[in-house]
């Protein structure tokens, strides 16, 4: 008599799919491929005495005393008869949805189990194009557009390494497909690929560069040997560097006149007295239209006459109340000068002939060195700056003469910075910092950290470089010190620090543990990231609901499946005002424990 097998007891609370004789769902497999459903029945030699396997409405496989298998599965499946489990091959997207699985073990209790499978086409064909790729640094936008072939698709865009994620300047839209980024910046050069992902399969675009111009910035000018007073006949090499993209074009000049050269190094080959001047040079960039000069670099040629050869060439440099050296560059010699006589301007310090005799003035105030002829003068003053010669006649050579000219500065002192504010929002304020000292022939040079600051869009220096205006961004965060100098000494101020409040930005909620479902009693710790100062204030949604919750962390304990959704967060900014909310990211809670039972009658 023929066997009728009935489904008894129904479904017990909380059954999940497959739970206990088939793995939890969903398997996930490529077209064209095999999926295996594996049971978690362990191996018998005892033969089941009944087994059916079905995918909604259709039979795949029926085995009691004879196996019979369904039309559209002939030569695509294998059954393993000892546990139950089933092979199926050459998948299509039609072999999607659930299967189920009614195993009746010979002595033992009907067993059942179901789950689901999801057939996805392979990901090919990523492709990235772009609406350009020769931009402007702040000056342009532009948008990049992701394709590929497959089912199931994601997307994720690739700077370099590097991920990118949605930001003020970085817009995510048709699914993460499309990227925009606004207001380029060097930073966004690239390479940009274009990953794409599926449950199966991944893919990966070639690369696309962008070509950001910026610049010129930065401009300096080098002088080489470096120091202000060359000979007659000296080789002079000036180098003008900048940084710039595509590469600056180049101008010089002298005392404001344009001179014909137009590279980035200027050389004076057998320089002349007529080529002392004040030099600079401008850099301009055919693509940003910008251009940019240096602070003039001095050049002074002297004359033989001017003390080259018996003493060095000028100026001396002295601080009021040191002392300076008069050395010539005569070799020590045991025979006496016929005569030395060394004058300031009209003034006679000593002559030396038979007998010394010093000038008014200068009692007790000099050293002379007769082997020699060099001069020690002490106790320097202001009056003292000016032009010194000295005439020397050696026994049994021809006379010599040597001129060289001394400065005399106020050492620096009383280094003090002000500023309008250190308090301040990026892109939104700007801040001036002045800088004071006591002392002569002053040069400002300002430091952020130990690096330099220098002229650029966003930074202006004024009045001789003692006055900086900066258009404040987080990169100008830190401690700012004043260095001022003069040909004598040098100082520092004490450092005044910026506090620069941005944000929030790349706002982000990343789920631990991180996966597809949890069930009942779960614990879920939800954490929203972003980047912000001071730091931010958060908010938390689900399904668009604010929670009560507003730390950067939200915990579900002992989760229910009511507490299914997509969860956000919004952080918000109390210096900038800025608010920014995340990416949903989608919790699914499904019930635990249960199962279904069978049972055959004759």
């Amino acid at each position: 008599m023929a066997l009728m097998y009935f489904i008894i007891l129904g479904i017990f609370s909380g059954l999940t799919e497959g739970s206990g004789v088939l793995p939890d769902g969903p398997l996930n497999a490529a077209v064209g491929e095999t999926v295996m459903f594996t049971t978690t029945l362990t191996p018998t030699e005892t033969p089941f005495l009944t087994l059916a396997w079905t995918s909604g409405a259709k039979d795949i496989i029926t085995s009691h005393t004879v196996n019979k298998t369904g039309p559209e599965y002939e030569g695509r499946i294998t059954l393993f008869p000892s546990t139950g489990s089933l092979e199926l091959r050459s998948l299509t997207l039609d072999d999607a949805g659930e299967y189920l699985v009614r195993i009746v073990p010979a002595g033992e209790a009907a067993k059942m189990g179901r789950t689901t499978l999801a057939v996805h086409e392979k990901v090919s064909n990523v492709l990235v194009t772009s609406s350009s790729t020769d931009l402007v640094e702040f000056s342009g936008s532009v948008s990049l557009s992701c394709s590929a072939s497959g089912s199931s698709l994601s997307f994720l865009w690739l700077n370099g390494s590097s991920e990118v994620t949605a930001s003020d300047r970085v817009q995510l839209t048709d699914g993460g497909s499309s990227l925009t980024i606004i207001t380029v910046t060097r930073s966004d050069q690239g390479p940009f690929r274009c990953s794409v992902s599926s449950p199966v399969s991944t893919g990966t675009s070639d690369p696309v560069n962008l070509s950001i111009s910026y610049g010129p910035e930065n401009i300096n000018l080098i002088l080489s040997p470096s120091q202000e007073y060359f000979a007659v006949g000296s080789d002079i090499s000036l180098t003008c560097s900048v940084g710039s993209r595509p590469p600056a074009q180049f101008k010089w000049f002298l005392n404001g006149d344009q001179l014909p050269d137009t590279g980035s190094e200027l050389r004076l080959m057998n320089v002349q007295m007529s080529q002392s001047g004040l030099y600079s040079c401008q850099a301009f960039n055919s693509k940003t239209l910008r251009s940019q000069i240096s602070q003039p670099s001095a050049i002074t040629v002297l004359g033989l006459s001017e003390g080259v050869g018996v003493l060095p060439n000028g100026p001396l440099n002295a601080a009021i109340g040191e002392t300076v050296m008069f050395t010539t560059t005569l070799t020590p010699t045991e025979t006496p000068f016929l005569s030395v006589v060394w004058n300031f301007g009209s003034k006679n310090i000593i002559t030396s002939s038979t007998a010394n005799v010093t000038g008014p003035g200068y009692g007790g105030r000099i050293t002379f060195f007769p082997s020699t002829g060099s001069l020690e003068l002490r106790s320097l003053t202001v009056n003292d700056i000016g032009e010194y010669t000295v005439h020397i006649s050696p026994a049994g050579e021809p006379p010599k003469r040597g001129s060289t000219r001394v400065e005399i500065y106020e050492r620096v002192s009383n280094i003090s910075v002000t500023s309008t504010s250190t308090d301040l929002t990026e892109f939104n304020s700007s801040v001036s910092m002045s800088c004071s000292a006591s002392g002569s022939a002053l040069s400002f040079l300002w430091l952020n950290g130990s690096s330099v600051v220098t002229e650029s869009d966003r930074v202006h220096l004024t009045d001789g470089g003692s006055n900086v205006v900066i258009n404040a961004t987080r990169f100008d965060q830190g401690s700012f010190r004043c260095r001022v100098a003069n040909p004598v000494s040098n100082g520092a101020s004490e450092p005044v620090n910026l506090t620069i409040s941005y944000g929030p930005e790349n706002t982000n909620v990343v789920a631990s543990p991180s996966q597809q479902y949890y069930t009942t009693g779960s614990d879920i710790s939800l954490t929203c990231s972003v980047e912000s100062r001071p730091p931010a204030q958060f908010k938390w949604f689900l399904n668009g609901d604010q929670l009560p919750d507003t730390g950067s962390e939200l915990r579900l304990m002992n989760i229910q499946m009511s507490q299914s959704g997509n969860y956000s967060c919004e952080t918000f900014n109390s210096i900038t005002l800025i608010s920014q909310k995340s990416q949903h990211s989608g919790i699914s809670v499904i019930a635990a424990g249960g199962g279904y039972y069978i049972y055959k009658k004759k």
